[in-house]
């Protein structure tokens, strides 16, 4: 995007903020839940330190915040979950007590009601992050967002896209 801005003769400059859920290898539960990926985004906007922000939706408040607000959504991407793996082919595939990453409550919660033989453990950090731990043989799998490795084409790691419950 800001080398499109570039073309049309905008001056883009990027600026790196990180969150407090960024930093932080804490359980997102233990270092307060809701905020940790944007309340420094936000002060960051208030201050005028940035001019906008692009973050995922899906880590903003629902709750407005005075000053500030949502100007643009892209096209939705897909919403499925994937199993990302090295040691099987499939989620039915995986070995019992299998070590899957996960940062998601939602997830853990899906993955063990379908197979409460498996070792559902957090996972924390970006995509990229969490590949590597997955290559270093800290997981037997990790589940992501199908539209994150897609948009940050990795989409060739994906084991399978698992099916909505």
């Amino acid at each position: 995007m800001a080398s499109e801005l570039t073309k049309l003769g905008v001056q883009v400059e990027m600026i790196h903020v990180s969150t407090q859920g960024d930093v932080s290898s804490r359980p997102l539960g233990a270092i307060g839940g809701q905020g940790v990926f944007t309340k420094e985004l936000q002060r960051a906007l208030l201050d005028g330190a940035i001019d906008l922000a692009v973050h995922s939706l899906k880590d903003l408040p629902t709750e407005r915040v005075p000053g500030l607000r949502l100007a643009a959504v892209p096209e939705r991407e897909s919403t499925r979950d994937v199993l990302i793996s090295q040691a099987a082919g499939s989620f039915a595939a995986l070995p019992p007590g299998a070590r899957i990453g996960t940062g998601s409550i939602r997830r853990r919660a899906q993955l063990l009601h379908a197979r409460p033989d498996l070792a559902i453990l957090e996972i924390r950090g970006n995509v990229d992050t969490r590949l590597r731990k997955l290559d270093e043989g800290q997981y037997d799998a990790i589940v992501l967002a199908a539209a994150g490795l897609k948009r940050l084409g990795l989409a060739q790691r994906i084991t399978q896209v698992l099916p909505r419950n």
